[in-house]
């Protein structure tokens, strides 16, 4: 398979990184199918979507027709029949559990046509956890996001048994995304800025659980000192609580464990950061984002 081969890319999940994979595929010229098992998901994505556009058209880095035909692209489906028939190129960024992506891959695996190559999203899991559940490991790959479109860096992580072409052409995929490729020689899990935002969050956590400093303040030192937007905290609640909790609570550690059960309080209350409009912080317009937060007088 090359490039030119790649003309029909699905997506599988229409979450914060789903939908934003999509839009950019259908930017990139490739004909999108967004699938997901809930309808009522489109209707968030699809509003996330034009959000990005807007943004994209009032910066001057993209004209309202290259818009507009990038959304004439995009196709949504429930059906995974439909949303597999003629897929050249998969990207998997369904919700981060193994047991989850493991029964998605065996479905699709069996759905998708035997050409067609696989790839997933995954933020901590090892493709090697659920290769073999595709059918076709050595056509496996991850080939993880982070923004898409403010943080473009696309992580390419195979396993053992990937074939040694897929990588060559998840690099040449990457550029035609607009991402900035990275290739990750060997399974690790985070890939490489992951593995170091982690122990930055980690460390955050562990500065409140164990009472040492406010979440406001741990925000502070690192906006001050780094003359940074927004801090752990702030950068947690773009993440997503959930996810975060999702992360923290498989980490065997007593540190990780116990900010998993501080996270888990946020996540049984509803609060997951940006997208359900309250986290740590209050949105759209945080604490930390207003003029005297780093000043504080005491």
């Amino acid at each position: 398979m090359t490039i030119q081969d790649i003309r029909r890319f699905l997506v599988l999940g229409s979450g914060t990184l789903g939908l934003r994979v999509g839009l950019q595929a259908a930017l990139s010229g490739f004909e999108t199918v967004l699938y997901d098992h809930q309808s009522e998901a489109f209707s968030r994505a699809q509003k996330t979507q034009q959000s990005i556009l807007k943004h994209l058209i009032r910066n001057g880095r993209l004209s309202q027709k290259e818009a507009d035909v990038a959304l004439a692209r995009m196709t949504y489906t429930t059906d995974p029949v439909a949303a597999a028939a003629a897929a050249d190129f998969v990207n998997e960024s369904v919700f981060e559990d193994l047991t989850v992506k493991k029964q998605v891959w065996a479905q699709f695996g069996k759905l998708c046509p035997a050409r067609t190559l696989f790839t997933t999203n995954t933020s901590y899991l090892l493709p090697s956890q659920f290769a073999d559940d595709t059918g076709r490991p050595e056509l496996f790959c991850a080939f993880h996001f982070h923004d898409v479109f403010h943080a473009n860096v696309v992580d390419i992580m195979p396993h053992a048994g990937t074939a040694p072409w897929v990588c060559e052409l998840l690099i040449e995929m990457g550029r035609r995304l607009s991402q900035t490729p990275v290739l990750v020689s060997q399974e690790s899990p985070g890939y490489i800025f992951n593995a170091m935002l982690m122990a930055l969050i980690g460390a955050a956590g562990s500065l409140v659980t164990t009472g040492v400093a406010s979440i406001e303040d741990v925000d502070r030192s690192w906006m001050g000192n780094f003359k940074m937007e927004s801090g752990p905290f702030g950068i947690l609640d773009t993440i997503g609580l959930d996810t975060a909790w999702h992360v923290t609570s498989h980490q065997k550690d007593a540190r990780s464990q116990r900010f998993a059960t501080y996270l888990k309080t946020f996540v049984d209350a509803g609060k997951l950061g940006v997208k359900s409009g309250e986290g740590f912080y209050r949105y759209p317009n945080p604490d930390f984002s207003k003029a005297g937060f780093i000043e504080k007088k005491y």
